[in-house]
Protein backbone atom coordinates (compact mmCIF):
# COMPACT_ATOMS: atom_id res chain seq x y z
CA UNK A 1 0.00 0.00 0.00
CA UNK A 2 2.79 2.39 0.95
CA UNK A 3 4.71 1.55 -2.21
CA UNK A 4 1.64 2.21 -4.33
CA UNK A 5 1.09 5.61 -2.70
CA UNK A 6 4.71 6.55 -3.36
CA UNK A 7 4.37 5.45 -6.96
CA UNK A 8 1.17 7.45 -7.35
CA UNK A 9 2.95 10.53 -6.01
CA UNK A 10 5.89 9.86 -8.33
CA UNK A 11 3.54 9.57 -11.29
CA UNK A 12 1.90 12.91 -10.43
CA UNK A 13 5.33 14.54 -10.19
CA UNK A 14 6.32 12.96 -13.49
CA UNK A 15 3.18 14.27 -15.21
CA UNK A 16 3.62 17.78 -13.76
CA UNK A 17 7.26 17.83 -14.86
CA UNK A 18 6.24 16.65 -18.34
CA UNK A 19 3.60 19.38 -18.59
CA UNK A 20 6.22 21.92 -17.53
CA UNK A 21 8.62 20.78 -20.25
CA UNK A 22 5.84 21.01 -22.84
CA UNK A 23 4.84 24.50 -21.67
CA UNK A 24 8.37 25.90 -21.77
CA UNK A 25 8.95 24.17 -25.10
CA UNK A 26 5.93 25.80 -26.71
CA UNK A 27 7.00 29.13 -25.26
CA UNK A 28 10.00 28.82 -27.59
CA UNK A 29 7.62 28.69 -30.54
CA UNK A 30 5.84 31.81 -29.28
CA UNK A 31 9.20 33.63 -29.16
CA UNK A 32 10.07 32.47 -32.67
CA UNK A 33 6.73 33.73 -33.95
CA UNK A 34 7.10 37.19 -32.38
CA UNK A 35 10.66 37.47 -33.64
CA UNK A 36 9.88 36.54 -37.24
CA UNK A 37 6.73 38.66 -37.27
CA UNK A 38 8.43 41.88 -36.18
CA UNK A 39 12.08 41.53 -37.20
CA UNK A 40 12.06 43.31 -40.54
CA UNK A 41 9.71 46.10 -39.44
CA UNK A 42 11.46 47.00 -36.18
CA UNK A 43 15.03 46.74 -37.45
CA UNK A 44 14.21 48.91 -40.45
CA UNK A 45 12.53 51.50 -38.23
CA UNK A 46 15.48 51.55 -35.83
CA UNK A 47 17.89 52.24 -38.68
CA UNK A 48 15.69 55.03 -40.05
CA UNK A 49 15.34 56.60 -36.60
CA UNK A 50 19.09 56.59 -36.07
CA UNK A 51 19.75 58.21 -39.44
CA UNK A 52 17.04 60.79 -38.77
CA UNK A 53 18.57 61.64 -35.40
CA UNK A 54 21.98 62.45 -36.87
CA UNK A 55 20.44 64.42 -39.70
CA UNK A 56 18.82 66.68 -37.12
CA UNK A 57 21.49 66.69 -34.38
CA UNK A 58 25.21 67.26 -34.06
CA UNK A 59 27.70 65.80 -31.57
CA UNK A 60 27.19 68.93 -29.47
CA UNK A 61 23.56 67.93 -28.95
CA UNK A 62 24.43 64.61 -27.33
CA UNK A 63 23.61 64.27 -23.60
CA UNK A 64 25.97 63.56 -20.72
CA UNK A 65 26.67 59.85 -20.24
CA UNK A 66 28.36 58.04 -17.35
CA UNK A 67 29.84 54.62 -18.17
CA UNK A 68 30.08 52.35 -15.16
CA UNK A 69 32.55 49.44 -15.04
CA UNK A 70 31.87 47.13 -12.07
CA UNK A 71 35.03 45.09 -11.42
CA UNK A 72 36.00 42.51 -8.83
CA UNK A 73 39.39 40.73 -8.84
CA UNK A 74 39.73 40.80 -12.62
CA UNK A 75 43.27 41.99 -13.20
CA UNK A 76 43.48 39.78 -16.27
CA UNK A 77 41.02 41.81 -18.33
CA UNK A 78 40.36 45.15 -16.61
CA UNK A 79 42.97 46.99 -18.68
CA UNK A 80 41.40 45.73 -21.90
CA UNK A 81 38.01 46.95 -20.71
CA UNK A 82 39.24 50.42 -19.77
CA UNK A 83 41.11 50.79 -23.08
CA UNK A 84 37.96 49.85 -25.02
CA UNK A 85 35.70 52.23 -23.08
CA UNK A 86 38.13 55.13 -23.37
CA UNK A 87 38.26 54.49 -27.13
CA UNK A 88 34.49 54.95 -27.46
CA UNK A 89 33.69 57.68 -29.97
CA UNK A 90 31.81 60.21 -27.83
CA UNK A 91 32.62 63.80 -26.81
CA UNK A 92 35.16 63.64 -23.97
CA UNK A 93 33.47 66.43 -22.05
CA UNK A 94 30.19 64.48 -22.11
CA UNK A 95 31.52 61.06 -21.19
CA UNK A 96 32.35 60.25 -17.59
CA UNK A 97 33.83 56.83 -16.78
CA UNK A 98 33.50 55.23 -13.35
CA UNK A 99 35.62 52.18 -12.55
CA UNK A 100 33.74 50.56 -9.64
CA UNK A 101 36.45 48.32 -8.25
CA UNK A 102 35.64 46.18 -5.20
CA UNK A 103 38.77 44.09 -5.69
CA UNK A 104 40.68 42.46 -2.85
CA UNK A 105 43.70 41.30 -4.86
CA UNK A 106 46.23 42.76 -7.29
CA UNK A 107 43.43 43.97 -9.57
CA UNK A 108 43.09 47.14 -7.50
CA UNK A 109 46.73 48.06 -8.16
CA UNK A 110 46.34 47.37 -11.88
CA UNK A 111 43.17 49.47 -12.01
CA UNK A 112 44.76 52.32 -10.07
CA UNK A 113 47.67 52.53 -12.52
CA UNK A 114 45.40 52.31 -15.56
CA UNK A 115 42.98 54.97 -14.33
CA UNK A 116 45.88 57.33 -13.56
CA UNK A 117 47.23 56.74 -17.07
CA UNK A 118 43.90 57.58 -18.68
CA UNK A 119 43.40 60.63 -16.47
CA UNK A 120 46.78 61.92 -17.64
CA UNK A 121 45.56 61.51 -21.23
CA UNK A 122 42.61 63.76 -20.55
CA UNK A 123 39.78 61.28 -19.97
CA UNK A 124 37.10 62.01 -17.37
CA UNK A 125 37.66 58.75 -15.51
CA UNK A 126 37.48 58.06 -11.79
CA UNK A 127 38.22 55.02 -9.62
CA UNK A 128 35.71 54.22 -6.87
CA UNK A 129 37.01 51.54 -4.51
CA UNK A 130 34.85 50.04 -1.78
CA UNK A 131 36.36 48.25 1.19
CA UNK A 132 33.29 46.03 1.51
CA UNK A 133 31.08 44.19 -0.99
CA UNK A 134 27.72 45.19 0.42
CA UNK A 135 25.06 44.07 -2.10
CA UNK A 136 27.89 43.06 -4.44
CA UNK A 137 27.52 44.43 -7.98
CA UNK A 138 24.20 46.13 -7.19
CA UNK A 139 25.82 47.99 -4.30
CA UNK A 140 28.73 49.16 -6.44
CA UNK A 141 26.41 50.43 -9.18
CA UNK A 142 24.19 52.14 -6.62
CA UNK A 143 27.10 53.96 -4.98
CA UNK A 144 28.43 55.03 -8.37
CA UNK A 145 25.05 56.31 -9.53
CA UNK A 146 24.74 58.61 -6.52
CA UNK A 147 27.67 60.71 -7.77
CA UNK A 148 27.35 60.11 -11.52
CA UNK A 149 27.32 63.20 -13.71
CA UNK A 150 25.35 61.66 -16.57
CA UNK A 151 21.59 61.39 -16.99
CA UNK A 152 22.28 58.11 -18.81
CA UNK A 153 24.32 55.23 -17.42
CA UNK A 154 26.10 52.72 -19.67
CA UNK A 155 27.27 49.52 -17.95
CA UNK A 156 29.90 46.97 -19.02
CA UNK A 157 31.21 43.92 -17.20
CA UNK A 158 34.94 43.24 -17.19
CA UNK A 159 34.90 40.65 -19.98
CA UNK A 160 33.14 42.89 -22.53
CA UNK A 161 34.81 44.93 -25.26
CA UNK A 162 32.40 47.58 -26.61
CA UNK A 163 32.82 48.92 -30.12
CA UNK A 164 33.74 52.57 -30.63
CA UNK A 165 30.26 53.50 -31.84
CA UNK A 166 28.31 51.86 -29.00
CA UNK A 167 27.06 55.09 -27.40
CA UNK A 168 26.40 56.72 -30.77
CA UNK A 169 24.16 53.79 -31.68
CA UNK A 170 22.25 53.56 -28.40
CA UNK A 171 21.90 56.95 -26.69
CA UNK A 172 19.89 58.55 -29.56
CA UNK A 173 17.01 56.13 -28.96
CA UNK A 174 16.78 57.39 -25.37
CA UNK A 175 16.68 60.98 -26.60
CA UNK A 176 14.06 60.22 -29.25
CA UNK A 177 11.68 58.42 -26.88
CA UNK A 178 11.34 59.78 -23.34
CA UNK A 179 9.50 56.61 -22.22
CA UNK A 180 12.45 54.30 -22.89
CA UNK A 181 14.24 53.50 -19.64
CA UNK A 182 16.79 51.01 -20.98
CA UNK A 183 18.60 50.22 -24.20
CA UNK A 184 19.96 46.67 -24.24
CA UNK A 185 22.66 45.68 -26.72
CA UNK A 186 23.27 42.22 -28.10
CA UNK A 187 26.10 40.06 -26.81
CA UNK A 188 28.77 38.92 -29.23
CA UNK A 189 31.62 36.48 -28.65
CA UNK A 190 35.38 37.02 -28.45
CA UNK A 191 36.32 33.36 -28.16
CA UNK A 192 33.48 31.51 -29.87
CA UNK A 193 35.77 29.01 -31.59
CA UNK A 194 38.13 28.39 -28.67
CA UNK A 195 36.55 25.04 -27.81
CA UNK A 196 33.43 22.95 -28.18
CA UNK A 197 32.23 24.38 -24.87
CA UNK A 198 32.51 28.01 -25.97
CA UNK A 199 30.97 27.23 -29.36
CA UNK A 200 27.97 25.57 -27.74
CA UNK A 201 27.58 28.48 -25.31
CA UNK A 202 27.65 30.98 -28.16
CA UNK A 203 24.73 29.21 -29.84
CA UNK A 204 22.76 29.27 -26.61
CA UNK A 205 23.46 32.96 -26.02
CA UNK A 206 22.57 33.79 -29.63
CA UNK A 207 19.26 32.02 -29.08
CA UNK A 208 18.54 34.23 -26.09
CA UNK A 209 19.50 37.52 -27.72
CA UNK A 210 18.64 37.04 -31.38
CA UNK A 211 15.22 35.48 -30.77
CA UNK A 212 14.10 35.73 -27.15
CA UNK A 213 15.13 39.30 -26.30
CA UNK A 214 13.96 40.50 -29.70
CA UNK A 215 10.62 38.76 -29.23
CA UNK A 216 10.04 40.28 -25.79
CA UNK A 217 11.03 43.79 -26.82
CA UNK A 218 9.26 43.81 -30.18
CA UNK A 219 6.21 41.92 -28.88
CA UNK A 220 5.60 44.48 -26.10
CA UNK A 221 6.38 41.98 -23.35
CA UNK A 222 8.51 42.59 -20.28
CA UNK A 223 12.21 42.03 -20.97
CA UNK A 224 15.27 42.21 -18.77
CA UNK A 225 18.55 44.07 -18.65
CA UNK A 226 21.30 41.48 -19.03
CA UNK A 227 23.61 43.17 -16.54
CA UNK A 228 25.98 44.59 -19.13
CA UNK A 229 26.14 46.08 -22.64
CA UNK A 230 23.22 48.38 -21.96
CA UNK A 231 22.34 52.01 -21.23
CA UNK A 232 19.97 53.02 -18.43
CA UNK A 233 18.12 56.28 -18.01
CA UNK A 234 18.97 57.32 -14.46
CA UNK A 235 15.39 58.41 -13.76
CA UNK A 236 14.09 54.95 -14.68
CA UNK A 237 16.35 53.42 -12.01
CA UNK A 238 15.22 55.99 -9.45
CA UNK A 239 11.53 55.47 -10.20
CA UNK A 240 11.99 51.72 -9.80
CA UNK A 241 13.43 52.17 -6.30
CA UNK A 242 17.08 51.91 -7.26
CA UNK A 243 19.49 48.98 -7.33
CA UNK A 244 18.70 46.30 -4.75
CA UNK A 245 20.96 43.43 -3.73
CA UNK A 246 18.43 40.95 -2.33
CA UNK A 247 18.66 38.69 -5.41
CA UNK A 248 21.60 37.32 -7.40
CA UNK A 249 20.17 38.79 -10.61
CA UNK A 250 19.89 42.43 -9.66
CA UNK A 251 19.64 43.30 -13.36
CA UNK A 252 16.44 41.29 -13.94
CA UNK A 253 14.96 42.54 -10.67
CA UNK A 254 15.54 46.21 -11.54
CA UNK A 255 14.26 45.69 -15.08
CA UNK A 256 10.91 44.36 -13.89
CA UNK A 257 10.48 47.00 -11.20
CA UNK A 258 11.25 49.69 -13.77
CA UNK A 259 8.72 48.33 -16.25
CA UNK A 260 6.08 48.06 -13.51
CA UNK A 261 6.78 51.76 -12.85
CA UNK A 262 5.80 52.53 -16.46
CA UNK A 263 9.16 52.57 -18.28
CA UNK A 264 9.79 50.65 -21.50
CA UNK A 265 12.81 48.52 -22.36
CA UNK A 266 14.26 48.51 -25.89
CA UNK A 267 16.48 45.84 -27.43
CA UNK A 268 18.71 46.98 -30.30
CA UNK A 269 19.46 44.00 -32.53
CA UNK A 270 22.21 45.61 -34.60
CA UNK A 271 24.36 46.81 -31.68
CA UNK A 272 26.67 43.90 -30.83
CA UNK A 273 29.12 43.94 -27.92
CA UNK A 274 31.61 41.04 -27.96
CA UNK A 275 32.39 39.30 -24.70
CA UNK A 276 34.45 36.43 -23.41
CA UNK A 277 32.74 33.08 -22.83
CA UNK A 278 33.82 30.82 -19.92
CA UNK A 279 36.16 28.15 -21.26
CA UNK A 280 36.02 26.19 -18.02
CA UNK A 281 33.04 23.83 -17.51
CA UNK A 282 32.98 24.49 -13.76
CA UNK A 283 33.04 28.26 -14.32
CA UNK A 284 30.18 27.84 -16.80
CA UNK A 285 28.18 25.81 -14.28
CA UNK A 286 28.82 28.44 -11.58
CA UNK A 287 27.55 31.14 -13.94
CA UNK A 288 24.44 29.13 -14.79
CA UNK A 289 23.85 28.39 -11.10
CA UNK A 290 23.88 32.11 -10.30
CA UNK A 291 21.54 32.94 -13.17
CA UNK A 292 19.15 30.12 -12.26
CA UNK A 293 19.00 30.96 -8.58
CA UNK A 294 18.73 34.70 -9.19
CA UNK A 295 15.94 34.27 -11.74
CA UNK A 296 13.83 32.23 -9.32
CA UNK A 297 14.56 34.71 -6.52
CA UNK A 298 13.37 37.49 -8.82
CA UNK A 299 10.27 35.51 -9.79
CA UNK A 300 9.31 35.04 -6.14
CA UNK A 301 9.88 38.73 -5.44
CA UNK A 302 8.37 40.27 -8.56
CA UNK A 303 5.60 38.00 -9.88
CA UNK A 304 3.07 38.89 -7.14
CA UNK A 305 3.43 42.53 -8.19
CA UNK A 306 3.18 41.57 -11.87
CA UNK A 307 -0.04 39.60 -11.32
CA UNK A 308 -1.60 42.53 -9.43
CA UNK A 309 -0.54 45.11 -12.02
CA UNK A 310 -2.99 46.57 -14.53
CA UNK A 311 -1.32 45.04 -17.58
CA UNK A 312 -2.56 42.60 -20.26
CA UNK A 313 -2.77 38.91 -19.35
CA UNK A 314 -0.33 37.96 -22.11
CA UNK A 315 2.29 40.24 -20.52
CA UNK A 316 1.74 38.56 -17.15
CA UNK A 317 2.02 35.12 -18.76
CA UNK A 318 5.18 36.16 -20.58
CA UNK A 319 6.68 37.45 -17.33
CA UNK A 320 5.90 34.16 -15.60
CA UNK A 321 7.47 32.05 -18.35
CA UNK A 322 10.48 34.37 -18.46
CA UNK A 323 11.34 34.61 -14.77
CA UNK A 324 10.65 30.93 -14.04
CA UNK A 325 12.40 29.59 -17.14
CA UNK A 326 15.10 27.80 -15.13
CA UNK A 327 12.38 25.58 -13.63
CA UNK A 328 12.87 23.55 -16.77
CA UNK A 329 15.92 21.93 -15.15
CA UNK A 330 14.06 20.40 -12.16
CA UNK A 331 11.48 19.22 -14.68
CA UNK A 332 14.23 17.46 -16.63
CA UNK A 333 15.72 15.96 -13.49
CA UNK A 334 12.36 14.69 -12.22
CA UNK A 335 11.47 13.03 -15.53
CA UNK A 336 14.89 11.37 -15.62
CA UNK A 337 14.66 10.08 -12.06
CA UNK A 338 11.04 8.92 -12.26
CA UNK A 339 11.22 7.12 -15.60
CA UNK A 340 12.68 3.82 -14.41
CA UNK A 341 10.55 3.31 -11.24
CA UNK A 342 7.38 4.01 -13.19
CA UNK A 343 8.35 1.44 -15.79
CA UNK A 344 9.25 -1.22 -13.24
CA UNK A 345 6.44 -0.88 -10.72
CA UNK A 346 3.65 1.48 -11.80
CA UNK A 347 0.54 -0.16 -13.22
CA UNK A 348 -0.51 1.97 -16.21
CA UNK A 349 -4.02 3.31 -16.41
CA UNK A 350 -5.87 1.11 -18.84
CA UNK A 351 -8.54 2.12 -21.30
CA UNK A 352 -6.81 5.22 -22.68
CA UNK A 353 -7.58 5.48 -26.41
CA UNK A 354 -4.57 5.16 -28.68
CA UNK A 355 -5.37 8.45 -30.40
CA UNK A 356 -5.07 10.31 -27.08
CA UNK A 357 -1.71 8.70 -26.50
CA UNK A 358 -0.62 9.72 -30.00
CA UNK A 359 -1.67 13.34 -29.43
CA UNK A 360 0.14 13.43 -26.11
CA UNK A 361 3.33 12.08 -27.62
CA UNK A 362 3.03 14.58 -30.47
CA UNK A 363 2.99 17.47 -28.02
CA UNK A 364 5.98 16.05 -26.16
CA UNK A 365 7.92 15.61 -29.38
CA UNK A 366 7.18 19.15 -30.58
CA UNK A 367 8.18 20.54 -27.19
CA UNK A 368 11.41 18.51 -27.22
CA UNK A 369 12.58 19.96 -30.53
CA UNK A 370 11.46 23.52 -29.72
CA UNK A 371 14.78 24.72 -28.24
CA UNK A 372 16.73 23.31 -31.20
CA UNK A 373 14.31 25.05 -33.56
CA UNK A 374 14.86 28.33 -31.73
CA UNK A 375 18.65 27.95 -31.94
CA UNK A 376 18.40 27.14 -35.64
CA UNK A 377 16.35 30.29 -36.31
CA UNK A 378 18.75 32.35 -34.20
CA UNK A 379 21.81 31.17 -36.11
CA UNK A 380 20.06 31.59 -39.46
CA UNK A 381 19.08 35.18 -38.62
CA UNK A 382 22.09 36.23 -36.55
CA UNK A 383 23.93 37.81 -39.45
CA UNK A 384 27.08 35.84 -38.66
CA UNK A 385 28.77 33.88 -41.43
CA UNK A 386 29.32 30.14 -41.13
CA UNK A 387 26.12 29.51 -39.19
CA UNK A 388 25.52 26.15 -40.89
CA UNK A 389 28.86 24.81 -39.69
CA UNK A 390 28.21 26.06 -36.15
CA UNK A 391 24.99 24.09 -36.01
CA UNK A 392 27.10 20.93 -36.05
CA UNK A 393 27.85 21.67 -32.41
CA UNK A 394 24.15 21.55 -31.53
CA UNK A 395 24.50 18.09 -29.90
CA UNK A 396 27.08 19.58 -27.51
CA UNK A 397 24.64 22.32 -26.56
CA UNK A 398 21.85 19.78 -26.02
CA UNK A 399 24.09 17.68 -23.79
CA UNK A 400 25.15 20.78 -21.81
CA UNK A 401 21.54 21.89 -21.40
CA UNK A 402 20.61 18.53 -19.92
CA UNK A 403 23.84 17.93 -18.03
CA UNK A 404 23.59 21.08 -15.90
CA UNK A 405 20.11 20.08 -14.70
CA UNK A 406 21.49 18.71 -11.41
CA UNK A 407 23.40 21.90 -10.60
CA UNK A 408 20.63 24.24 -11.73
CA UNK A 409 17.96 22.23 -9.91
CA UNK A 410 19.99 22.76 -6.75
CA UNK A 411 19.99 26.48 -7.54
CA UNK A 412 16.21 26.53 -8.01
CA UNK A 413 15.54 24.66 -4.77
CA UNK A 414 17.96 26.91 -2.90
CA UNK A 415 16.07 29.99 -4.12
CA UNK A 416 12.69 28.49 -3.21
CA UNK A 417 13.99 27.69 0.29
CA UNK A 418 14.91 31.36 0.72
CA UNK A 419 18.69 31.00 0.77
CA UNK A 420 20.08 34.24 -0.64
CA UNK A 421 23.63 33.02 -1.32
CA UNK A 422 26.65 35.08 -2.28
CA UNK A 423 27.52 36.57 -5.65
CA UNK A 424 30.19 34.31 -7.15
CA UNK A 425 31.57 35.94 -10.26
CA UNK A 426 32.48 33.95 -13.34
CA UNK A 427 36.29 33.86 -13.77
CA UNK A 428 37.48 35.47 -17.00
CA UNK A 429 40.59 34.32 -18.81
CA UNK A 430 41.46 37.57 -20.57
CA UNK A 431 45.08 37.58 -21.67
CA UNK A 432 46.35 35.52 -18.76
CA UNK A 433 45.79 32.13 -17.18
CA UNK A 434 42.81 31.05 -15.11
CA UNK A 435 44.81 28.70 -12.96
CA UNK A 436 45.17 31.10 -10.02
CA UNK A 437 41.43 30.73 -9.37
CA UNK A 438 41.21 27.88 -6.87
CA UNK A 439 38.22 25.57 -7.26
CA UNK A 440 36.49 23.33 -4.74
CA UNK A 441 36.14 19.62 -5.26
CA UNK A 442 33.20 19.17 -7.73
CA UNK A 443 30.75 17.33 -5.48
CA UNK A 444 27.87 18.06 -7.86
CA UNK A 445 29.83 16.35 -10.64
CA UNK A 446 29.71 13.15 -8.59
CA UNK A 447 25.92 13.38 -8.51
CA UNK A 448 25.88 14.04 -12.24
CA UNK A 449 27.83 10.85 -12.88
CA UNK A 450 25.51 8.87 -10.61
CA UNK A 451 22.40 10.22 -12.33
CA UNK A 452 23.97 9.55 -15.73
CA UNK A 453 24.63 5.89 -14.85
CA UNK A 454 21.10 5.65 -13.45
CA UNK A 455 19.70 6.91 -16.77
CA UNK A 456 21.72 4.28 -18.66
CA UNK A 457 20.23 1.60 -16.43
CA UNK A 458 16.73 2.95 -17.04
CA UNK A 459 17.38 3.12 -20.78
CA UNK A 460 18.40 -0.54 -20.89
CA UNK A 461 15.29 -1.51 -18.95
CA UNK A 462 13.04 0.42 -21.36
CA UNK A 463 14.72 -1.21 -24.33
CA UNK A 464 14.29 -4.61 -22.72
CA UNK A 465 10.60 -3.90 -22.18
CA UNK A 466 10.34 -2.87 -25.85
CA UNK A 467 9.12 0.60 -24.89
CA UNK A 468 11.28 2.58 -27.28
CA UNK A 469 9.44 5.90 -27.32
CA UNK A 470 11.12 7.27 -24.20
CA UNK A 471 14.47 5.72 -25.13
CA UNK A 472 15.90 8.75 -27.01
CA UNK A 473 15.11 11.05 -24.08
CA UNK A 474 16.81 8.77 -21.56
CA UNK A 475 19.77 8.40 -23.91
CA UNK A 476 20.13 12.19 -24.11
CA UNK A 477 19.86 12.49 -20.34
CA UNK A 478 22.53 9.82 -19.85
CA UNK A 479 24.93 11.43 -22.32
CA UNK A 480 24.35 14.91 -20.88
CA UNK A 481 24.85 14.04 -17.22
CA UNK A 482 27.86 11.82 -17.89
CA UNK A 483 29.50 14.33 -20.23
CA UNK A 484 29.13 17.28 -17.85
CA UNK A 485 30.23 15.18 -14.87
CA UNK A 486 33.32 13.84 -16.62
CA UNK A 487 34.29 17.26 -17.99
CA UNK A 488 33.88 18.78 -14.53
CA UNK A 489 36.33 16.30 -13.03
CA UNK A 490 38.76 16.66 -15.92
CA UNK A 491 38.73 20.44 -15.58
CA UNK A 492 39.11 20.24 -11.81
CA UNK A 493 42.11 17.91 -11.89
CA UNK A 494 43.63 19.85 -14.79
CA UNK A 495 43.42 23.08 -12.79
CA UNK A 496 44.86 21.39 -9.71
CA UNK A 497 47.86 20.20 -11.74
CA UNK A 498 48.35 23.67 -13.21
CA UNK A 499 48.10 25.28 -9.78
CA UNK A 500 50.77 22.96 -8.41
CA UNK A 501 52.95 23.62 -11.43
CA UNK A 502 52.56 27.39 -11.10
CA UNK A 503 53.32 27.19 -7.37
CA UNK A 504 56.43 25.11 -8.02
CA UNK A 505 57.70 27.58 -10.65
CA UNK A 506 57.06 30.46 -8.27
CA UNK A 507 59.01 28.74 -5.50
CA UNK A 508 61.90 28.01 -7.87
CA UNK A 509 61.97 31.64 -8.98
CA UNK A 510 62.04 32.84 -5.38
CA UNK A 511 64.85 30.39 -4.61
CA UNK A 512 66.89 31.75 -7.51
CA UNK A 513 66.38 35.30 -6.27
CA UNK A 514 67.53 34.40 -2.76
CA UNK A 515 70.58 32.51 -4.06
CA UNK A 516 71.58 35.49 -6.19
Amino acid sequence: MVNQILLDIMFVVYVIAGIGLVAYGFNCYASIYLFLKNSRRVRLKDRKDLLQFYREHTMDDLPMVTTQLPVYNEANCVERLIDAVCAIDYPKDKHEIQVLDDSTDECYEVTTRKVAEMQARGFDIVLIHRTNRKDYKAGALKDGMEIAKGEYLAIFDADFVPEKDFLLKTVPYMVLDSQVGLIQGRWGHLNRTESGLTLAQSIGIDGHFVVEQSARSWGDLFMNFNGTAGVWRKQAIIDAGGWEGDTLTEDMDLSYRSQLAGWRMKFVFDVIVPAELPNDINAFKAQQYRWAKGSIQTAMKILPKVFKANIPFRVKLGAFMHTTHYSIHPCMLFTALCAFPLLAWFEPVRGIPSWMFAIGFGFIFLAAIAPSTLYFVAQRCSGYTGWKVRLLSMPILMALGVGIAVSNSRAVFSAVMGHKGSFVRTPKKGAKSLTHYAQKFPVIATLELIVGCYCIFGLLEYIGAQKLIIGPFLALYAVGFLAVGVLSFMQYFGNVIELHRAHRLEMEAQAQVHSA
